[in-house]
């Protein structure tokens, strides 16, 4: 019965380390502050507050899940400010408050599927546009500019900043130095699924997810290396290959063998490590091959966007 219940409700267990939950818990006490403030300061304290609540959804995904595809900076500035232009247009040109409201949602969620910038948070940007009352409704199609795109701009900014101090959850999810999997080709015996058979299956079921086909790809190829074995061996160690422990939050780390001793005993069998990202990094160390292959969860390899 407890079973049935927990899946009519959606409830999941929660992978997701205390200290990921707290960091998300102060970067988004940071994010929307900031944002009220530039509200507040543009309008007048009633008016603020209609637009604080399109931005907190918004600082729930940059802090929350910021590698999500909803949260990623095309969704989140395209979404906000397409639904402001809708919800503009809406109450200039229908003069019913009630179907202006609706079509205003309504067509922002048609108009950012088309331009593949689905961001919830931006609903609420559209229907503010209409019930947002006069000092919102004098502004025109100004509110678009302010205070919509100098939030946005400004929740965006912060994003970046504060999740740039943390190695393992960086904003963009393009920022992310290292990718959590390892690269391979269709010869693999991981993986024969591609990226286009996750974007069919998607389009099969007819869904929205709020993850892209890669991280699918990714979490489908990662869970089969995690099957076939939970830790690597002596034997996949390699010099200039980096490899990480697959923790969560500020113990997450990623080392690259830069030096070794080949060895047939296993205690002589050395190899020289430089923390590359996340804890200790810049340090350098050394230890037995079999110690590296029991820190080491599986090899990364670097972001090939980031070298360009």
């Amino acid at each position: 019965m407890l079973t049935k219940l927990k899946r009519f409700f959606g409830i999941e267990h929660s992978s997701t380390s205390s200290s990921e939950k707290f960091v998300a818990t102060i970067g988004g006490t940071i994010g929307i502050s900031v944002t009220y403030l530039i509200s507040y300061l543009l309008l007048d304290a009633e008016s603020a507050a209609l637009i604080v609540p399109s931005m907190g959804a918004s600082a729930v995904l940059l802090f929350a899940v910021p590698h999500g595809a909803l949260s990623q900076p095309w969704s989140l500035f395209m979404g906000h400010l397409v639904s402001a232009l809708i919800g503009v247009c809406c109450y200039m040109l229908v003069p019913d408050v009630i179907i202006a409201a609706g079509l205003a949602v309504g067509l922002s969620i048609g108009a950012m599927h088309l331009l593949n910038c689905i961001h919830p948070p931006g609903g609420a940007t559209a229907l503010a546009a209409v019930i947002g009352g006069p000092a919102i409704h004098e502004l025109g199609f100004m509110y678009i500019l302010s205070p919509i795109y100098v939030n946005v701009l400004a929740l965006f900014i912060i994003a970046v900043i504060f999740n740039s101090a943390f190695a393992w959850r960086r904003y963009p999810v393009c920022m992310m130095r290292f990718t959590e999997y390892k690269q391979t080709d269709d010869s693999s015996s991981h993986s024969p699924v591609l990226e286009s058979h996750i974007e069919q299956a998607i389009k099969d079921m007819n869904i929205v997810v709020d993850v892209t086909a890669e991280d699918i790809n990714r979490l489908f190829i990662l869970s089969l290396e995690h099957a076939d074995n939970d830790r690597l061996q002596t034997d996949q160690i390699k010099l200039g290959h980096y490899y990480t422990n697959g923790k969560h939050g500020n113990s997450w780390s990623v080392r690259q063998v830069i030096d070794e001793s080949p060895n047939p005993d296993p205690e002589n069998d050395l190899i020289i490590y430089r923390c590359s990202e996340g804890a200790h990094y810049g340090r350098s160390s050394s230890c037995t091959r079999e110690e590296f292959a029991r820190w080491a969860a599986r090899e990364v390899i670097e972001n090939d966007s980031l070298k360009r």
